[in-house]
């Protein structure tokens, strides 16, 4: 796992399919996502390597029910006392109540999915708080949840606005360049929630695949989301 500074608050975990990001209010920290099954453990390493303490972990929040995306959440919540959170349409799959939604794939996708995959399945993991659209969590000053439908029903964005922040899980990726995500289950959909992501001009943006834009992002986000 790699640790990638992205700005003095926010620092993002970078495994070989997705990645995590920390953000540090003082002393209480934020996970946004939880990487696969193994991930845990390198999370923990990952946050005391910057001088932090895991037990600090005050809330794990998931942008969508995908298992590179919430595997690790439920062992790093034991471990600390975390709070797992995430969009209520999502919430019976990462409890694992309900099926994983087939994306309709493009057939330029299908290779990719078939990687994809070979992630560990993720084990059923609790949500102590289901979120919808419009709700204010408690760090970064005030974070937004924003539905982001298409990728799966229950996709979020997490804006932090004081701080020029965005988090948009899978529903945008930047892998060579800023694009729609892929593995989408609904097609229109994903394409405007893009565009309502977009049209929220971060100085900063988070992806769940893809390196964060920290220079020309709101103009960026705006000519790929079209």
């Amino acid at each position: 796992m790699d640790v990638v500074e992205v700005t003095p608050q926010l620092h993002m975990f970078r495994f070989s399919v997705a990645q995590a990001y920390l953000w540090r209010d003082g002393t209480d920290l934020t996970l946004v996502d939880a990487g696969d099954a193994h991930a845990a453990a390198a999370i923990e390493d990952g946050v005391r390597g910057l001088g932090l303490d895991p037990g600090r972990i005050r809330r794990i929040v998931l942008t969508h029910g995908h298992r590179d995306h919430y595997g690790g959440a439920q062992e790093l919540a034991d471990r600390h006392g975390a709070e797992i959170l995430a969009h209520r349409l999502d919430a019976p799959v990462v409890r694992g109540e309900a099926p994983t939604p087939e994306p309709v794939l493009h057939d330029w996708e299908r290779p990719l999915y078939a990687r994809a995959l070979t992630v560990p399945e993720a084990p059923p993991t609790r949500v102590d708080r289901e979120l919808t659209d419009g709700e204010e969590l408690p760090f970064g000053g005030g974070a937004r949840v924003v539905h982001s439908p298409g990728h799966t029903p229950g996709s979020i964005g997490l804006h932090l606005p004081r701080h020029g922040v965005l988090f948009t899980g899978d529903s945008v990726a930047s892998v060579g360049r800023v694009m729609l995500g892929v593995f989408n289950t609904d097609h229109a959909r994903a394409r405007e929630s893009f565009r309502r992501l977009a049209a929220l001009t971060p100085s900063v943006a988070c992806f769940g695949h893809g390196d964060p834009l920290t220079d020309g992002t709101a103009a960026l986000l705006r000519a790929a989301a079209g």
